[in-house]
């Protein structure tokens, strides 16, 4: 397998751009996903999203793409061990979907500073609840991602 790189020099794969944004679905108008969740239009942006807000797949996709770098810049300040391309994909695409604070904050990001990388992966496992409720659709973007972590086909 090939040396992980420095974070600093790795960029969100095109392939994870648009696996992040088939795992979030497209809707054209603000929808609240799952009952007491946010507000969420596009590709999954949920930032500054009100209901009655309307968007068009161009829109959505600039939107996508400005939102996945600002969780890149995030990742970048608490991220401070190099990493494979297909491990940065992956948390990347976690990132986007529990924010920037949770994962900054938590137990995967610890053990991946201390390079206890398949640890890290697994914790990935960990995040698939809604309000304390697994969700069967987190489940399985949760799996999707760490088989993606751990390098089994590089799934985006």
């Amino acid at each position: 397998m090939s040396k992980r790189t420095v974070i600093a020099s790795l960029a969100l794969s095109a392939a994870a751009l648009v696996g992040i944004a088939l795992k979030e679905g497209y809707t054209d108008q603000a929808i609240i996903p799952v009952p007491g969740d946010v507000p969420t239009l596009g590709f999954g942006t949920t930032d500054g999203v009100k209901m009655g807000d309307r968007t068009t797949p161009p829109q959505a996709l600039a939107r996508k793409l400005s939102d996945v770098q600002k969780f890149e810049g995030a990742i970048r300040q608490c991220v401070r061990v190099p990493l494979h391309q297909h491990e940065y994909d992956a948390y990347v695409s976690l990132a986007y979907n529990i924010g920037s604070s949770a994962f900054c904050t938590s137990t995967l990001v610890r053990l991946l500073n201390q390079e206890q990388y398949e640890d890290a992966c697994r914790q990935i496992l960990r995040w698939d609840r809604f309000k304390g409720q697994p969700l069967r659709g987190l489940t399985i973007r949760r799996q999707s991602e760490f088989s993606q972590c751990m390098g089994e086909g590089a799934r985006p």
